[in-house]
């Protein structure tokens, strides 16, 4: 396979009005300090502040962080696009099952896949990928630490799955999506340098932890509109009684009530425009 070209050069990355603000107010309360009988107002506005900034960075669908793709684009959505995203994979043993489904269905969707996962699993990747899906960045790991990384360390995962994820499909993901949607300040900035969009989702089933498919299918389909991007899970899938992964019995009742109102499938790949565009 031949080598895919570097990405373009950033533009400068546009700060957050939030993150500007607190700045402004560490310089502000670090001057405070030396004015006496204002010590304490002081400190405790940093606190406050960084309470503030962790509580954002708690809410995947915020973007107090940086931008965050919570919808698809207004043209996308215009079109009655819907995007259906499935995130945790590959799963040798579920992800096969949920591509014939797919195919059944003539649905499209997008993995957003554990980049090691799929180093082991390389040519069930590559099916996504030749059976008209997407394929996004996970991070390398899906480390339960991801959201107190600093900037290099947040930079060497998301680097990593994006090498390991380009030289299986031959595609550059365009699109990242945080391990449980959770992160820091510090994120953004390395997504501007690497082109990735954060995508989290309008509405997500839960079906790591419920294992009733009606009660996940009721919680995607609630106020389904396009533009919507919604969230499901090949990887860590929860089994009904029955033992089947939950979103092989939300697929297809889903996918009705899509069609039914009018609205089609689509993949980030089509309906997301890159952040940054290339010369």
């Amino acid at each position: 396979m031949a080598p895919l070209p570097a990405p373009a050069a950033a533009p400068r990355w546009p700060w957050p009005p939030a993150l500007r603000a607190s700045v402004g107010l560490h310089m502000a309360a670090g001057a405070a300090l030396f004015v006496p009988g204002v010590e304490a107002w002081a400190l405790g506005s940093v606190v406050l502040n960084h309470l503030g900034l962790t509580a954002a960075g708690l809410w995947p669908r915020s973007s107090v962080l940086g931008a965050n793709v919570t919808r698809l684009p207004a043209a996308s959505a215009a079109r009655g696009a819907v995007a259906i995203t499935i995130d945790d994979g590959p799963d040798p043993a579920v992800t096969p099952a949920v591509l014939d489904l797919l195919d059944t269905l003539g649905a499209r969707a997008t993995f957003f896949c554990i980049a090691q996962r799929a180093a082991r699993h390389p040519a069930l990747v590559r099916e996504i990928v030749a059976r008209g899906h997407d394929v996004q960045n996970h991070s390398d790991g899906h480390r339960h630490d991801f959201s107190l990384s600093g900037p290099r360390k947040l930079e060497r995962e998301i680097a990593a799955a994006q090498a390991r994820l380009a030289d299986i499909t031959g595609r550059r993901p365009h699109a990242f999506r945080a391990p449980a949607g959770l992160r820091n300040p510090l994120l953004d900035p390395v997504l501007h340098r690497l082109g990735l969009h954060l995508v989290s989702w309008t509405r997500r089933g839960f079906d790591t932890r419920d294992a009733d498919p009606a009660r996940v299918l009721a919680r995607l389909e609630r106020g389904l509109a396009g533009g919507d991007i919604l969230l499901l899970h090949d990887g860590h899938a929860r089994r009904t009684v029955a033992g089947r992964p939950v979103l092989l019995d939300v697929l297809p009742p889903l996918l009705a009530r899509v069609r039914a109102a009018g609205l089609h499938t689509a993949t980030l790949q089509a309906a997301l425009p890159t952040r940054h565009p290339t010369p």
